[in-house]
């Protein structure tokens, strides 16, 4: 009895939602071909408004770039924060061999950053 109960209530759901009478149409308009599609996930994909096979490729090669770009500018990004840090103890080094004192070479480093 309460699968039946879901049942029902997830045919509202669709029916309500527009599903069952998109679906219906797209269904009719494959089943009305003369010259049937050679994929009929693909007809209903592209009929329903999603990406064709071709188009997720696309996107996938676009994303594979993206993420290769991605890598190189995070690659990038850390060797400068790396190279800032040694730059960043090298004033502190550099300013306490000139002054003597540590408190005297980090005030002089926040005064030049």
């Amino acid at each position: 009895m309460e699968k039946e109960v879901k049942k029902e209530g997830f045919r509202k759901y669709l029916e309500s939602s527009g599903a069952i009478d998109a679906l219906t149409k797209v269904l009719v308009s494959l089943y009305e071909q003369n010259d049937k599609p050679s994929s009929a996930i693909e007809f209903i994909q592209q009929k329903l408004g999603g990406p064709t096979v071709s188009d997720y490729e696309k996107i996938q090669a676009e994303m594979s770039d993206l993420q290769i770009r991605y890598n190189e500018l995070l690659s990038a990004h850390q060797e400068k924060c790396r190279e800032l840090e040694e730059l960043r103890k090298s004033l502190i080094i550099a300013s306490y061999e000139r002054t003597g004192s540590i408190n005297d070479a980090q005030e002089e480093k926040h005064e030049l950053l």
